[in-house]
């Protein structure tokens, strides 16, 4: 029974890892230091499970971290935050965002990650090994208690 009780909190224990995304949140038109390249060192990270919700998507939390790159009438603006809807990168890859133009000079690049903690900095990563490591360590742990 103690080895199904571990093995539950231990799970427990990696589910909220993974759902408690932490990212920036910041606005170039309010810093500058939130555009490209990205200065977070004024910046306090946000933990996304903190995040408010939101009033015209009730029940939806964020799950990942956001940044948005837009050019209107020729002055780049950056938006990094939390993610409450899509899916990270295009088709599952955060190596690559989503792309739009429209009239009057307006192009908008908009990537989500949910990769790591702060993914929506200057560079998405594809990947926090170390993280892969202690949740393939944690995984192994519990099969392990469970066949004794």
């Amino acid at each position: 029974m103690e080895k199904c009780v571990l093995a539950a909190v231990m799970l427990c224990c990696v589910l909220q890892t993974t759902y408690a995304i932490k990212c920036w949140d910041c606005r170039s038109d309010n810093d500058p230091k939130c555009g490209d390249p990205f200065d977070n060192s004024t910046l306090a990270i946000t933990d996304c499970h903190q995040a408010p919700e939101l009033e015209h998507l009730k029940g939806v939390r964020p799950t990942m971290c956001r940044k948005i790159r837009q050019k209107v009438h020729g002055e780049w603006r950056y938006f990094r935050s939390c993610a409450y809807m899509g899916e990270p990168g295009i088709e599952g890859d955060e190596r690559f965002c989503l792309m739009r133009t429209g009239s009057y000079n307006i192009f908008m690049e908009y990537c989500t990650c949910n990769s790591k903690d702060g993914c929506n900095g200057a560079a998405l990563k594809r990947s926090n090994w170390l993280s892969v490591c202690l949740g393939t360590f944690a995984v192994g742990l519990i099969a392990h208690f469970l066949r004794q």
